[in-house]
């Protein structure tokens, strides 16, 4: 097995529950009697190389976490860090909680909603980080694309095959995310960024596309809850 450089996972989990019409943050909720942020985070303690993992939690829900930890008997050692008002001031301070000074470290920045990334997709983030710098999951559209123009309100047909749906892990070396996310945030014109993967990009750094995993669900909506159950009734029969 190739030996990686040391290797860390950033779990952003800022989620309130709006969109999902509960007054449950949807990290905390359950699919099969267990929170979603713990399905999540044993995914990442399954890989073939020892992981530090870094929760980014809102201030208001990390006593939320600890008694989860404490109830299902999660062991494993994390850092736990306050999130921001924003999920990049929370990307910011987790990427501040990583010390380490050893050249080419990896950092996987990942959605705590995303409970069915697979470990195989996990390692293969890192191993294309490793060799290009930057590793970022996406699937094909399965669907037609129209554009819209929000000013007239037209609309017309692009062609799907060149776009793709972005997910997470978003993987990358640790200095080369910091030194972007550090070139954002002092930028006086900061251009509005959707994810990690944009900000590298905005510093300069070309992209690797690896492909995703159409499983690894966002779990957003009552229906995700829904589709989450079926799916981990499915790895649990595999």
């Amino acid at each position: 097995m190739e030996i990686l450089p040391p290797l860390y996972a950033l779990i952003v989990a800022g989620g309130s529950g709006t969109r999902m019409k509960s007054t449950t943050p949807k990290q905390f909720m359950l699919v099969q009697e267990k929170p979603v942020l713990l399905h999540t985070l044993e995914k990442f303690q399954q890989l073939p190389q020892s992981i530090h993992t870094i929760l980014v939690l809102p201030k208001e829900h990390i006593n939320t976490w600890e008694k989860i930890a404490q109830q299902y008997r999660y062991t494993p050692q994390i850092s736990i860090v306050e999130g921001g008002n924003t999920r990049t001031a929370s990307v910011i301070n987790g990427l501040k909680a990583i010390q380490d000074s050893e050249e080419n470290s990896l950092v996987a920045i990942h959605d705590a909603v995303r409970p069915f990334i697979s470990p195989e997709l996990i390692w293969q983030s890192f191993q294309t980080a490793h060799q290009t710098g930057t590793a970022l999951a996406v699937v094909a559209s399965k669907d037609a694309i129209r554009y819209v123009d929000t000013q007239t309100a037209k609309n017309h047909q692009v062609d799907r095959k060149y776009y793709y749906l972005v997910q997470t892990p978003q993987t990358f070396r640790v200095d080369l995310i910091k030194d972007a996310y550090e070139k954002y945030t002092r930028n006086a014109f900061q251009p509005e960024v959707q994810d990690d993967a944009s900000v590298a990009e905005l510093a300069g750094h070309s992209i690797t596309l690896i492909e995703g995993n159409y499983n690894n669900l966002k779990i957003t909506t009552p229906e995700d809850i829904t589709w989450a159950n079926f799916l981990l009734q499915t790895e649990v029969k595999k």
